[in-house]
């Protein structure tokens, strides 16, 4: 038998109805949780996409791509002399971390699914950190001097090409645009983090509340 309780609090009357397993209506109150916290992590996701995450996803994919393929055509031009940032390989690994940061932002669009805006937030984790480094292989590119152009010894014959001030402008030009799509790869991290933390706090809080 339920065994209820009635309490009063400041003018609103509180009552407590303890049901116990053997009642009938326990085994729907227990079937009618799940749709319940279906609803609830809807509602968290819908949170998240207040950040527009397919718009974020597609930048992702967008300067992704850019990366990979600049990646190759300078990896081929530099074969002999690699200039840091393709010695370093960011341009591949930091384009395949966007190319999965950006596809995760898309399909969070399309499922009502917490788990999914958790991957999402521990991937742009990863593309902050990476910028991050980026920017700082692609400034210190900027502050050296051409790969093959070094006079480290003394009386050492540079290429005719080393006292053209033409192509070190041209490589700290694609180096400074490379800084730029840090930084908005950056931007773009941190607000689907934001949001995405957000999300996954509120889902945890309801569901303790529940």
């Amino acid at each position: 038998m339920a065994a209820t309780t009635v309490t009063d609090s400041g003018g609103v009357r509180i009552i407590t109805e303890v049901i116990p397993s053997t009642d009938p209506r326990a085994a729907q109150l227990s079937s009618g949780s799940r749709p319940l916290a279906s609803a609830i992590s809807s509602f968290q996701v819908r949170g998240f996409r207040k950040a527009q995450p397919k718009v974020l996803g597609t930048i992702h994919i967008f300067t992704g791509i850019i990366h990979i393929c600049f990646g190759i055509i300078l990896t081929m031009s530099e074969h002999g002399n690699p200039s840091i940032p393709v010695a370093s390989g960011i341009f591949f690994w930091l384009g395949l971390l966007l190319l999965v940061s950006g596809s995760l932002l898309v399909e969070s669009e399309k499922r009502d699914n917490i788990l999914l805006v958790k991957t999402c937030c521990i991937v742009n984790m990863g593309v902050i950190l990476s910028t991050l480094v980026a920017t700082l292989l692609h400034t210190t590119a900027i502050t050296h001097n051409i790969p093959g152009c070094q006079a480290n010894v003394l009386y050492q014959l540079r290429p005719e090409w080393c006292f053209s001030p033409e192509n070190k402008m041209m490589s700290n030009g694609l180096d400074s645009i490379f800084v730029i799509f840090s930084f908005l790869e950056f931007c773009v991290a941190v607000v689907a983090l934001a949001f995405g933390y957000n999300a996954i706090k509120q889902h945890n809080y309801t569901r303790m509340v529940l």
